[in-house]
């Protein structure tokens, strides 16, 4: 998945500072629907997420279950403020899925 961050680099630190101590809420809430894993990379403005997952986890599910939890909404109203829509974005749609075009191991 990926996303713009705004082009302002205190906006990018401190969205990075909130990712070195992310809230155990957020974190739990992850968990609770099927992620086991996360990686977001940052190349200037935009970034890249990984999500390794079990065979629980849907999109669906997961929006569910961070629009029922007032924790996650918060964390989310922090970090929209700091991401810059992609042309592909919907309005409530803020990380963009990405198309697959390789992966080493399936060839």
């Amino acid at each position: 998945m990926t996303v713009d961050l705004k082009d302002d680099a205190t906006a990018i630190s401190e969205y990075k500072r909130y990712h070195r101590n992310v809230w155990p809420e957020i974190k739990k809430s992850l968990y609770d629907v099927g992620v086991v894993d996360m990686e977001i990379y940052l190349l200037n403005t935009r970034m890249f997420m990984i999500l390794d997952v079990d065979d629980s986890f849907s999109f669906s599910a997961k929006a569910a279950a961070d629009a029922a939890n007032t924790k996650v909404q918060e964390w989310e109203d922090i970090m929209g403020g700091f991401a810059q829509p992609l042309p592909q974005s919907t309005p409530e749609q803020r990380w963009v899925l990405m198309q697959k075009v390789f992966h080493l191991t399936e060839q």
